[in-house]
C-alpha cells in the first residue's frame, strides 16, 4: 500500500508530531511519502529519520506550484491513498484534484474549531473523494459533524504517543539553564504561541500565584515557537513584573524530553483537540492541570487523575495548581491512573493500526501493493 501524506504546515505542533509518528509505526507495513512545505519545521525534522520526503514551494495558502507539483507526483507514482493532514492542506488537494486525477483522501481533523458553514468551507470538507474524517476527540467528531453531509465518514482515532522513544536525553538541564533555586517548583507548558493555547491566562495566572498569592518558589517554563503574538505575551511578563518567574524559550526540539523537569504540566488553552503533551506527561507520571477544553475531558476526568478547569479562569486554575502542591500525595494515584488510561488506549502504536484499517477499508479492500 502506498500512501502520500498531506502537510502545508510550515512549523512543528502536535499535528505534525501524530504524522511523523504514525509514518514511524507503518514504515514496516506500508510505503509512506510525505508531500510537505519545503524547507518548513516538518520537512527538517523527516530529513533526519529516513521518511521520503517530497518538498514543493508554498509562499500562501493557494501556491499554484505547490498544487502543480502535487497534482504531478500523483499521476507519476499512482498513490493508494492520499492522507490530508491539516485544512490548508485540503484545500490544495481539492485544488490539485482538478488539473490531476488524485487518489482517494483521508483527512485528519485534529482541532476543535467548527467547521465554518461557508460554501467554500463545505465544499473541500463535503468534497466526493474525502472517504474518512479521522477526527481527534469524540468532542472533534461532535463538533464537526454539525455541518457535515455523511456522518459515517466521520472517526474517533485518538492520536497517543511512542513508547519507544522516551529514553531520550534532556537537552539541558532547566534549572541550570534559567538559574532557578533549588527546590522551587516548576510549571510547565509546552504550545506555540497561537491564539487557542491563551498564553495571557497562563502568565495571569502565573501573576496571580506569584504576586497576588506570594509564591516566590513558583516558576514557570513555556515552551513552543514564537509568533507574532510573542511580543505581547512578553510585554504582559514586564507589566507584571514576572520577569524572573515566567521564561518563554522558543521552540526547542524533543521538548517533551524536558517534560520530567516538570513539576505540573499547566495547559491554558481556550480551544484544543487533544494535546500530545497530556499523553507525554501521563508517561512521565507528571500530573496535569488543564483547562476543560475540545477532548480534554476524555483523557483526564477532574480529581481522579487530573484536575481540570474552566476556560480564562486564572483564578480557578491557581487554586487548583496550589491544591496539588500542597497535597503531592495526590500525584501517585493520579500518575498511576493515567499511566494505565495510556497505556490501554493512548499509544501511537494503537493509533496507527486502527489508522491502518481505515487506509483499508477507504480502497474498498482492493489488493494492495506491498512496501517497496
Amino acid at each position: 500500500m502506498k500512501i502520500l501524506h498531506l502537510s502545508a504546515a510550515e512549523k512543528w505542533g502536535g499535528g505534525e508530531n501524530h504524522l511523523e509518528n504514525l509514518c514511524h509505526e507503518l514504515k514496516n507495513e506500508i510505503s509512506n511519502t510525505v508531500f510537505c512545505v519545503a524547507e518548513g519545521m516538518l520537512h527538517e525534522r523527516l530529513k533526519k529519520n529516513g521518511t521520503r520526503i517530497i518538498p514543493a514551494p508554498l509562499a500562501n495558502k493557494m501556491d499554484p506550484r505547490f498544487v502543480l507539483k502535487l497534482a504531478r507526483t500523483c499521476k507519476k507514482e499512482k498513490f493508494d491513498l492520499l492522507h490530508i493532514h491539516d485544512s490548508t492542506a485540503l484545500t490544495l488537494a481539492v485544488m490539485a484534484d482538478h488539473f490531476g486525477e488524485l487518489p482517494p483522501f483521508i483527512f485528519s481533523k485534529k482541532t476543535s474549531f467548527p467547521i465554518r458553514p461557508r460554501r467554500q468551507t463545505l465544499f473541500k470538507y463535503n468534497y466526493p473523494k474525502v472517504k474518512k474524517i479521522l477526527c481527534v476527540s469524540e468532542a472533534t467528531r461532535r463538533i464537526s459533524s454539525e455541518n457535515l453531509i455523511g456522518q459515517e465518514r466521520l472517526e474517533v482515532i485518538y492520536h497517543g504517543t511512542r513508547l519507544d522513544n522516551k529514553r531520550q536525553k534532556s537537552p539541558f538541564w532547566i534549572r541550570d539553564k534559567y538559574e532557578i533555586p533549588e527546590g522551587a517548583k516548576l510549571v510547565g507548558n509546552i504550545g506555540n504561541h497561537i491564539e487557542a493555547k491563551d498564553l495571557e491566562t497562563f502568565i495571569r495566572t502565573a501573576h496571580h500565584l506569584v504576586n497576588l498569592k506570594q509564591q516566590k518558589d513558583l516558576y514557570f517554563i513555556q515552551i513552543g515557537s514564537f509568533s507574532r503574538r510573542t511580543e505581547a505575551l512578553l510585554a504582559m511578563v514586564e507589566e507584571f513584573q514576572l520577569q524572573k518567574h515566567v521564561i518563554f524559550t522558543d521552540y526547542i526540539p524533543e521538548a517533551s524530553a524536558l517534560i520530567p523537569q516538570f513539576d505540573v504540566m499547566l495547559l491554558t488553552s481556550e480551544n484544543e483537540g487533544i494535546p500530545q503533551v497530556i499523553y507525554e506527561s501521563f508517561y512521565y507520571n507528571v500530573p496535569v492541570i488543564s483547562t476543560e477544553v475540545g477532548g480534554i475531558a476524555e483523557v483526564i476526568e477532574d480529581e481522579v487523575n487530573g484536575f481540570l478547569c474552566k476556560p480564562y479562569d486564572h483564578t480557578g486554575i491557581g487554586e487548583k495548581l496550589l491544591f496539588l502542591i500542597a497535597n503531592p500525595q495526590v500525584i501517585p494515584t493520579f500518575a498511576k491512573i493515567s499511566r494505565e488510561k495510556l497505556l490501554q488506549h493512548f499509544t501511537s502504536d494503537i493509533m496507527a493500526q486502527k489508522t491502518l484499517k481505515e487506509y483499508k477499508t477507504a480502497i474498498n479492500g482492493r489488493l494492495y501493493r506491498g512496501t517497496e
